[in-house]
């Protein structure tokens, strides 16, 4: 029989709270599976405006703040979807992306789809590892 490891939900005070019926985040194991960000403001639960760089800046600030209540780090992600709504923001999204990450690659797939709640630009879900 197969042992089933327990799952525990995250809850980061500095991300803002799921807008649906889900968790910003479950742990099992040594995985972390965070739900998609959008560029919603912790504080106010608002979209932020702005240009798509604007946008996944906070998107990463929120992930970040998700990872951390979980244990663990944006240099500790596995995997990364992200969502545009336009892939002609692809530039602009990976710069800011990229400077998140630094010499850290994770695995990522890029899509783009019609639309993301609250009218966003760009919706960002990951896999990490705990830190040891």
């Amino acid at each position: 029989m197969r042992r089933r490891a327990a799952l525990e939900r995250i809850a980061a005070e500095g991300a803002p709270k799921a807008i649906g019926p889900y968790t910003q985040a479950i742990a099992s194991g040594d995985l972390v599976f965070c739900s998609g960000q959008i560029a919603l403001d912790p504080n106010s639960g608002e979209l932020i405006g702005g240009t798509v760089r604007e946008q996944t800046q906070r998107v990463l600030e929120n992930l970040s703040a998700v990872l951390q209540a979980a244990g663990t780090d944006l240099q500790h992600v596995l995997k990364t979807t992200v969502f545009l709504t336009d892939l002609t923001d692809f530039s602009e999204m990976n710069a800011v992306y990229s400077e998140a990450f630094g010499g850290h690659a994770p695995a990522r797939a890029t899509v783009q789809v019609a639309g993301l709640p609250r009218g966003g630009r760009v919706e960002i879900e990951c896999v990490a590892t705990l830190v040891k």
